[in-house]
């Protein structure tokens, strides 16, 4: 398995209205076409209006297929023109992790 760790950085008080948007355009969408959210998370320390969300895959190529799948659906390209409409990112990021051997053999045990 592969973890997908998505890390978006809002502009001040502009949080609310990104989660708003996400969740009524965007989660629909990643739920029909990713399925495994492994957590979707806003900071309350550390670094502010910071969205951290995690997906699950098999491996690089289940990510490839399922994503490609949803950006060939029209209603993301509604909401990535909504986001950008509403200015309210500074920057986003992305991370491929894959678990270690021994978090692998404690969640065996």
């Amino acid at each position: 398995m592969i973890v997908d760790v998505r890390i978006y950085t809002c502009l001040p008080n502009k949080l609310p209205a990104f989660v708003k948007i996400y969740e009524e355009k965007a989660w629909p969408l990643q739920q029909k076409y990713l399925g495994n959210c492994l957590g979707w998370y806003t900071t309350i320390e550390g670094e502010l209006n910071t969205v951290v969300h995690l997906w699950g895959y098999e491996d690089q190529g289940d990510r490839e297929k399922r994503r490609n799948a949803m950006a060939a659906d029209p209603a993301w390209g509604d909401y990535l023109r909504a986001v950008a409409e509403a200015g309210v990112l500074i920057s986003m990021q992305n991370r491929i992790t894959r678990p270690t051997p021994f978090f692998e053999a404690y969640k065996k045990g």
